[in-house]
C-alpha cells in the first residue's frame, strides 16, 4: 500500500466517521418544538438585541483573561523541553512571568478588577 492509498483511506475513514456523528444526531434529534426553537433555549423573549455593546469594564477583565490564558500556552511547551534547555529555559520562563506579574498588578492598580 503506497502513501496515496493509505491517504484515501484515511479520508474514506474521516468522511464516514462525520457521516456516522451526523446520522447517530439526526436520530436522537429533539422533536421541533416552537417554544425551544426560539433564540433562547429556554424560550424566553430575548430582552435586547443580539450585536448589542457590552460595557466598557469587560474589555480589561477580557485582557486579563487572555494574559493569563498566553500564560497557560506557554508554559505547558516549556514543561516539555525544560530539561533539555537546562537553566536558560528556566530564565526565561520566569522573565516572563514576571512581565505577566508586572501587567496584572498594573491592572489591580488601574481598578480593572473591582466588579463594582
Amino acid at each position: 500500500m503506497n502513501g496515496f492509498t493509505a491517504a484515501l483511506a484515511l479520508l474514506g475513514f474521516a468522511l464516514l466517521a462525520v457521516g456516522a456523528v451526523y446520522g447517530v444526531a439526526w436520530l436522537v434529534r429533539v422533536s421541533s418544538d416552537p417554544l425551544v426553537a426560539q433564540p433562547f433555549g429556554s424560550g424566553l423573549e430575548p430582552t435586547e438585541h443580539a450585536v448589542s455593546r457590552f460595557h466598557v469594564r469587560w474589555y480589561p477583565v477580557t485582557m486579563l483573561f487572555l494574559a493569563f490564558d498566553m500564560e497557560m500556552v506557554f508554559m505547558y511547551p516549556w514543561t516539555r523541553i525544560i530539561s533539555a534547555m537546562g537553566p536558560s529555559a528556566v530564565i526565561e520562563m520566569f522573565t516572563f512571568l514576571a512581565v505577566l506579574v508586572a501587567g496584572v498588578i498594573y491592572a489591580w492598580r488601574e481598578g480593572a478588577l473591582r466588579w463594582t
